[in-house]
């Protein structure tokens, strides 16, 4: 990593951490059945806070407290302790409901290893059995049962650098390779009967790109020669050659995403977009293609349309759809259109307009989807009828040494009749595992037994409160106390301010690794904050857009209105305050510091400092002009009210600014301006770029580094200790 303080570029020996590319177990969809699709990353707001994540899984930071030379066990937890961790990624029921495969992701440190191998595991849906499935150096990820369930496919890079699709009977064996995808598989699904594998691929270079490649002529001309993704199929079988061509059904300027078989395999179903880059999401529509090759048809052309699910008939498509609400803010509504064509309609409402489709009931009465209510993540079934939707997941006991009645649900997945469910449940006290249900009346049994080796340390609880804004609006968050937490004094206060902005804290396990070590700064003695303020998702399409054109102010006062809450009722003290946070969390933790010196150390992660350089030189160019209603050379003097570049004079805040060297999303030069304007008045400031390291850390020991680094700043600014000064 490179450190940048005192005027000095230090090159330390970079630490590496292999993070799961999808960390939030919580967030991903999974489908019902062996033929609904698991969805990649998504457009609109998704785009924005998909690596965001990072701030909503905490972890732990600062030195093991272990005897080393005896190898005693830790007793509390740290960064150290908590990199271990190892994330359940997601589930696959069986056809037949009776056993559940599922990803486990573990942190691989030793050597120059920094990266997270992922495997599959197996558990029978009655508990009684759970084991894991694959082996090897390489990650295996994506399950997928066959039809008939003799089958399982996954992706693995096995053999080479590229994601190939590879098959391995149920009962186990040897995995064979299925494809031979030159430039790596990106998504694949069963058809049907079985007998075919429809998959996307990017178009990989032509020879004359290859050989301009060799002869150092690879120019790039920006926003020419995209590299789509497009629709292939394979047969299972091989011919009577002992081969298994691979047969391209799209092709042409457009970029396909999700997509499902019909019914009876005649045709794929696919959303797709005019380019791959992030900011055309708002010309995703859906069309169709037969499946042994033909011309594509346009489906649904009104954007933003996308994930397409048949029917189990076959009839109807059930789509996602803003309603031709084209803003990064928009609506995700479930629609429902006859094959034959016709028009949309619209189902019922669901409570945060964002809904993820996740396949259809067996008997086609209902579309089986997930969505954030307030601070949990839910699956919910919508009637195909009419009517208002229904909670399939409910806040459930699952054990009998926990008080926990609440809980979080995702990585959901269906048996093929659609009568049983398996998805991961967590609380902030419980570990993530896979739990199995009949669908129609929830009665979750744990089936896994992931990290069952992990420490069992004093935690600090977690519990949600509320409270009302400067403009009375009601603002809810988390507070996470240290271990042995009392009324009889008051704690230092850390605020983590979410990305997105709408994103939002859940309700998830608090001692999962990540940047920011929750539980390892609450074993420090720091109580933490995470607030949900306007503009965060989860609560609503009004509660979304109610920080538009107004960043840094009406989200200011609801931060600031908890923080004095926690210092009323005696938790915090007022002269003992930190704030940190990433993307828009490192936004607002940057302008905070423009409009206060109550907080007395602060940390900048991946930060918008400068709307208009932003707005110029990140990958969603359109993103900051839907918020504030207009371009920045239209609208001058509103980018630089609410950019802390133009309001950074006189700040003091001891400054740690965090940044990805490869970040498209936030370029690395708005954590340079920030860097150098402190720098220049004289603040203390540090700056740590992490190499390769995109808008969220994904190497282990990056993100080991993060943690300690976070709580020594804070020890340091905070508390005096680490030979810093205290800054009260």
């Amino acid at each position: 990593m490179i450190i940048l303080h005192d005027c000095k570029t230090t090159l330390k020996s970079h630490v590496t951490i292999k993070l799961e590319r999808r960390q939030s177990m919580l967030l991903q969809k999974r489908c019902p059945n062996p033929r609904a699709k698991a969805k990649p990353n998504r457009r609109r707001v998704c785009l924005w806070i998909t690596l965001l994540a990072c701030s909503v899984m905490p972890v732990m930071a600062q030195e093991a407290k272990t005897d080393k030379s005896t190898n005693a066990k830790p007793s509390q937890w740290t960064p150290e302790v908590m990199i271990k961790y190892k994330r359940l990624l997601g589930t696959s029921m069986s056809p037949d409901g009776k056993w559940v495969a599922y990803t486990v992701s573990e942190p691989l440190m030793d050597g120059e290893k920094s990266e997270y191998r992922t495997h599959i595991f197996l558990a029978s849906a009655d508990g009684k059995t759970d084991f894991q499935f694959t082996q090897g150096d390489k990650s295996c990820t994506n399950p997928k049962w066959s039809p008939d369930g003799k089958w399982l496919a996954f992706t693995s890079s096995r053999g080479g650098d590229k994601n190939n699709i590879w098959l391995i009977r149920a009962s186990g064996g040897e995995a064979e390779k299925l494809t031979d995808a030159k430039s790596g598989v990106n998504d694949f699904l069963w058809s049907p009967d079985g007998k075919r594998i429809a998959y996307t691929m990017n178009d990989p270079l032509t020879e004359q790109e290859e050989k301009n490649n060799k002869e150092k002529r690879d120019e790039i001309v920006v926003d020419e020669n995209f590299k789509f993704s497009h629709l292939y199929v394979i047969p299972v079988e091989k011919n009577e050659k002992g081969e298994r061509p691979a047969k391209r059904l799209t092709k042409g300027d457009f970029h396909v995403g999700s997509f499902d078989w019909s019914p009876d395999g005649k045709s794929i179903i696919f959303h797709h977009q005019a380019t791959p880059r992030v900011n055309d999401w708002p010309t995703a529509m859906i069309s169709l293609v037969p499946s042994d090759s033909g011309a594509v048809k346009p489906f649904f052309t009104k954007t933003v349309a996308s994930d397409p699910r048949f029917s189990p008939d076959g009839q109807w498509v059930a789509f996602e759809h803003d309603g031709g609400d084209t803003r990064w803010t928009q609506r995700s509504e479930i629609y429902v259109m006859s094959i034959n064509g016709g028009a949309p309609r619209k189902l019922g409402e669901t409570f945060d307009h964002q809904a993820n489709i996740l396949g259809w009931s067996a008997d086609g009465k209902e579309i089986f989807y997930s969505e954030i209510d307030r601070t949990s993540p839910r699956i919910f079934a919508m009637p195909f009828s009419g009517g208002k939707p229904r909670a399939i997941t409910t806040p459930t006991i699952l054990s009998k040494d926990t008080n926990e009645s609440r809980g979080i649900f995702g990585g959901a997945s269906f048996s093929q009749d659609t009568k049983m469910l398996a998805v991961v449940h967590q609380t902030p006290e419980q570990l993530p595992q896979v739990v199995a249900s009949p669908t129609l009346k929830f009665a979750p049994v744990k089936i896994t037994s992931v990290n069952r080796d992990f420490p069992n340390l004093p935690m600090g609880r977690t519990e949600v409160i509320k409270w009302k804004s400067k403009d009375g609006r009601e603002i809810e968050g988390l507070v996470t106390y240290p271990p042995n937490f009392t009324t009889t004094r008051k704690y230092p206060l850390l605020l983590n301010i979410h990305g997105g902005p709408a994103g939002v804290f859940i309700e998830n396990y608090t001692a999962a690794s990540s940047i920011y070590p929750l539980q390892a700064f609450t074993a420090a003695g720091y109580v933490i904050l995470r607030p949900n303020p306007r503009g965060s998702g989860g609560y609503g399409v009004e509660f979304r857009r109610a920080n538009i054109n107004d960043w840094g102010f009406g989200d200011y006062d609801d931060d600031m209105a908890g923080v004095d809450l926690l210092i009323e009722k005696g938790v915090a003290h007022p002269d003992s305050l930190g704030v940190m946070g990433w993307s828009y969390g490192g936004y607002m933790t940057s302008f905070i510091i423009t409009r206060t010196k109550r907080f007395k150390a602060a940390s900048v992660g991946a930060g918008v400092t400068n709307l208009m350089s932003f707005t110029g030189t990140a990958d969603i160019p359109g993103f900051l002009p839907d918020y504030f209603l207009g371009q920045p050379w239209d609208d001058l003097a509103t980018y630089q009210k609410h950019s802390a570049m133009f309001n950074v004079k006189g700040v003091s805040t001891p400054t740690l600014i965090l940044h990805g060297e490869k970040d498209l999303r936030v370029p690395l030069s708005q954590g340079q301006e920030f860097y150098n304007a402190l720098k220049q008045q004289g603040c203390p400031v540090q700056m740590v770029v992490y190499p390769r390291t995109p808008h969220g850390p994904q190497e282990p020991k990056f993100i080991l580094d993060i943690g300690n680094r976070l709580l020594d700043w804070f020890e340091q600014y905070i508390r005096g200790k680490n030979g810093g000064k205290k800054t009260s």
